[in-house]
């Protein structure tokens, strides 16, 4: 079952989604980089296979990650300006 201290996952996400930005992946299949890797995580470590929990709960971290790193981005662009 997820619990509250899963929620620990989202950053690790967005720090292996920061290495395919600098490893040269286009910045626009990002988001769905990070859907993927949630719900691979999802599915093998927070539902421990069971697949439609794990689809759920990684579809929630991955797009939480995604959101992260836009709000993110968009606060420092807006601040340098």
């Amino acid at each position: 079952m997820f619990e509250i201290y899963d929620v620990v996952i989202i950053p690790l996400i967005l720090g292996i989604v920061e290495l395919f930005k600098r490893a040269g992946v286009n910045k626009k299949v990002l988001p769905f980089i990070a859907l993927f890797i949630g719900i691979a995580v999802g599915v093998v470590y927070v539902a421990d296979f069971d697949v439609k929990q794990g689809i759920l709960v990684g579809a929630m971290l991955g797009l939480s990650a995604s959101g992260l790193y836009s709000g993110a981005k968009n606060t420092v662009e807006k601040s340098e300006e």
